[in-house]
């Protein structure tokens, strides 16, 4: 199915507001974010995997379980997360500020904190910041920034994508998106289980069990593919609000043009997330093909992407490639030494290290000197066919360097 990347973000289909302020979270940058639809929308959301949950996760998946949604309060700076039965009132609160803010009820709002584990909201400040959010509400581009940067935490740049596809019944529609994280992340979101927050708009009308059906496939090939350090946050959510603006026939089940175009806006707000995590130099993408099935090349890719060792040889510059087949040795998946082929590429070009079990790469021969070059480059991608099968998958991440240690030893400092 086709579709069209366009210039855009959370505010890229008809009849959604956003707005981002500075409430006083943090010191001095946005710190909370507003999002609202003109029309009520239907919902789906999936949560971390972790066994601890954020407050406005719980408060969340209440509200969206209880039917339509109008709009997502989201604050950076504190997670309200570890804070208990208060954690709890604040995230309803919050829900009770947007809610009068926004002339609807506190259960048709997302609520959604990040940053800080173990410290309770000051929500003098965020009362103040609804306020002020409310006021600010619009749907220009920069309203969509705004809000954008108002959700990032040790992020150093805002994630937004946006996409123009046509539906089955010949409307043409609109999903727009931003997204935050840059450290604590390797996500699994489920239906219910740095934080990955990923927030997605739609002017199609489309129910909210489709939506969480074509949700659910889209995150198996983008969000759920991404690790930036192998840890899982309490408070990764993913949500899509659809308000039907376009004017469709409403979309019942899985819609092939929605669900390409969700995919392609996922994928691209994942490679976003891993070319800014915490001290990133270069982003991973490994491509696992010829696994016994798509289970398998699943497990290769993301294994691949999640070692520390491959981390930190892709940082180096190191063509330590045996590094890339323990990970996948180690993973589970099915791997015969004598089938797996190697191949490692950047924009300037590719090198085969590995075919059918041969090594094609001697440390300090025109192979390896070239792989070494190759790793100069900002994006590293990394092919490997496993020869088993017909499964496939595809993964990302981000090198490993000494600024991510400083960034992690410093954090609350």
């Amino acid at each position: 199915m086709t579709f069209t990347f366009i210039d855009g973000g959370i505010t890229a289909p008809k009849g959604f507001l956003a707005s981002g302020v500075h409430c006083g979270i943090k010191n001095r940058k946005k710190d909370l974010a507003l999002v609202y639809s003109e029309s009520e929308c239907d919902a789906a959301a999936f949560y971390t995997t972790n066994k601890i949950k954020a407050a406005p996760l719980v408060v969340t998946k209440e509200h969206i379980e209880k039917g339509k949604i109008s709009g997502i309060v989201v604050n950076s700076g504190l997670a309200n997360a570890l804070t208990g039965e208060r954690g709890l009132m604040d995230a309803r609160e919050m829900a009770s500020l947007a809610g009068f803010a926004l002339r609807c009820s506190p259960e048709k709002i997302i609520v959604s904190s990040t940053g800080l584990i173990g410290k309770y909201l000051p929500m003098d400040k965020i009362r103040l910041g609804i306020q002020m959010a409310s006021k600010s509400l619009g749907a220009t581009r920069k309203h969509a920034r705004d809000a954008a940067l108002a959700i990032m935490t040790t992020d150093t740049v805002p994630k937004e994508a946006a996409v123009v596809t046509t539906l089955s019944d010949g409307t043409r529609i609109t999903i727009g998106g931003m997204a935050k994280g840059s450290g604590m992340i390797s996500p699994e979101l489920k239906r219910w289980q740095a934080t990955t927050l990923s927030f997605i708009t739609t002017d199609a009308s489309i129910s909210s069990v489709a939506l969480e059906s074509m949700l659910e496939s889209s995150l198996d090939k983008s969000i759920n593919m991404l690790n930036i350090d192998g840890d899982r946050s309490t408070n990764d959510m993913c949500a899509i609000l659809a308000n039907g603006k376009a004017g469709n026939r409403k979309v019942l089940d899985v819609d092939p043009g929605f669900q390409s175009a969700l995919t392609a806006l996922l994928q691209s707000l994942t490679k976003q997330l891993a070319r800014d995590g915490e001290g990133a130099k270069k982003l991973i993408e490994v491509r696992v093909i010829g696994a016994k099935d798509e289970r398998d090349a699943k497990i290769a890719a993301k294994a691949v992407v999640s070692s520390n060792l491959v981390k930190c040889a892709i940082f180096g510059e190191d063509p330590n490639f045996g590094r890339i087949i323990t990970a996948i040795g180690a993973s589970g998946a099915d791997i015969v030494e004598d089938k797996v082929s190697l191949t490692l590429a950047s924009e300037s070009g590719s090198v085969d290290l590995i075919s059918n079990g041969k090594l094609l790469a001697l440390v300090d021969d025109k192979n390896y000197r070239l792989a070494r070059q190759l790793l100069h480059n900002s994006k590293i991608d990394i092919l490997v066919n496993l020869n088993l099968g017909n499964g496939e998958a595809t993964a990302w991440g981000c090198d490993m360097s000494y600024d991510y240690v400083r960034i992690n030893a410093e954090y609350t400092t």
